[in-house]
């Protein structure tokens, strides 16, 4: 599949030549008869750097749809406000979900946990999709968030608007509100899905980093220009305001002959990160992980940041290398993609998840303790691990099938029992 490279770009792509118009042309009479529509992620006056809009030009208008009804799958998708159960102070680990038969990724997605409301445009909801069947003859979009998608298992083709995404485990889709598509699988498929209902996520500032370090633009892939030319029936799912609504057209959606601007779904390899870490002593705080942050309006407290713990070297001197002990302001909701966290020496399996909420005490269990506490110091690389979390200033909230799944294990705090009292001589 064809890409262009960047993230927050202006771009122009065409899937036919001419479809454009170009430099004081008027869309008044598109090419070929094509309609101009254009595309908002925010409100027409925001400040120009984070003013995110396309101009599409396509084969039918969007508009031309029947009404919407409410739509009956997905029976485990839930959203904000969260309030199924009470919050829980608890840490909690889950183990992998199995992969449903003849499910396909809208049908395969349950809610774990979130916080916040779309109506407010403000947190997030964490889901994870476990499906084994292509969409087929239908087409998803949500109106209360941007989805970022993290594949744990399977390959995902995304059949977009805008164009074709492939993206593998150790990789991952930002797919923006709004925007419909078609999830197509290569087989078994498991992963994690962040809805993000605040500001867009974008790349982090790097203060006293410098110019270069963590996720690159250049390294976000958005597609070219595609579109399907097809007089079927095709079923639009979207979620509007918490619920899932259905509505039938004769033709596909994914009609774009071509678009230009800079709001478009992208995809970025985790393994092209650029990892900062001490070369002198103490261990860094997670934040030095982040790729992705979902600004709020507090200064540098996020609506939600997406960090990874990827491959790395441990280089600082007479320091304790797993993350220490802590407890935080901002709540933790875990994932594994492939590998051992260094953190936990059992338990945490890729495709599980953890959530650690605010000023819940947790840290590294008690066999990595101390195998981290006697480790010769020297130079050490990491490897075969992908962790990430997607950290909020907001309290997760658990769904009710989180709290009473058979997932949920019921013996996890226990990995820090045993820990010996210090034995302090004044």
């Amino acid at each position: 599949m064809a890409y262009q490279s960047g993230f927050g770009n202006s771009f122009s792509t065409e899937a036919v030549a001419g479809a454009l118009p170009e430099g004081r042309n008027s869309p008044q009479r598109p090419a070929f008869g094509l309609y101009a529509e254009q595309l908002s992620g925010a409100a027409f006056t925001a400040p120009r750097c984070e003013n995110r809009r396309s101009w599409l030009y396509r084969l039918r208008p969007s508009a031309d749809h029947p009404p919407y009804r409410p739509y009956r799958g997905a029976g485990l998708l839930r959203s904000g406000p969260f309030d199924e159960v009470p919050p829980s102070p608890n840490r909690l680990r889950w183990d992998p979900p199995e992969i449903a038969e003849g499910v396909d990724f809208v049908d395969g997605l349950v809610t774990y946990a979130g916080a916040g409301d779309p109506a407010a445009q403000a947190g997030i909801a964490v889901h994870l999709y476990a499906a084994d069947r292509s969409m087929t003859d239908r087409v998803f979009y949500d109106a209360d968030g941007e989805l970022l998608i993290a594949p744990q298992q399977g390959l995902l083709r995304l059949a977009t608007e805008l164009g074709r995404l492939e993206v593998s485990p150790g990789e991952i889709a930002l797919v923006p509100r709004g925007v419909r598509f078609r999830v197509e699988l290569s087989g078994p498929s498991r992963g994690y899905v962040c809805e993000n209902y605040g500001a867009p996520f974008r790349l982090p500032e790097l203060g006293p980093i410098g110019a270069n370090g963590l996720a690159n633009a250049r390294d976000f892939l958005s597609p070219v220009a595609w579109y399907e030319d097809r007089e079927a029936p095709v079923e639009v799912v979207q979620k509007f305001q918490g619920g899932l609504w259905t509505t039938t057209l004769d033709h596909s959606p994914l009609d774009v002959v071509a678009w230009h601007g800079n709001l478009a779904p992208v995809k970025y390899d985790l393994a092209r990160f650029n990892t900062m870490g001490t070369v002198s002593f103490d261990h860094p705080d997670p934040s030095i992980f982040t790729v992705l942050t979902s600004p709020s309006e507090v200064p540098g407290t996020a609506n939600c940041d997406f960090v990874i713990f990827p491959p790395r070297w441990m280089v600082a001197e007479d320091t304790f290398r797993p993350p220490w002990f802590h407890r935080n302001v901002m709540s933790e909701f875990m994932g594994l993609i492939h590998g051992q966290y260094d953190a936990k020496a059992g338990g945490f399996a890729p495709g599980g998840a953890s959530l650690h909420n605010c000023m819940s005490a947790h840290g590294p269990d008690r066999e990595s303790h101390a195998k981290a506490t006697a480790a010769e110091l020297a130079p050490h690389k990491i490897t075969d691990t992908m962790a990430f979390m997607f950290e909020s200033r907001f309290v997760f909230r658990p769904t009710r099938f989180a709290m009473e799944t058979p997932l949920l294990q019921a013996d996890y705090d226990a990995c820090w029992d045993g820990f010996e009292k210090a034995e302090v001589r004044p």
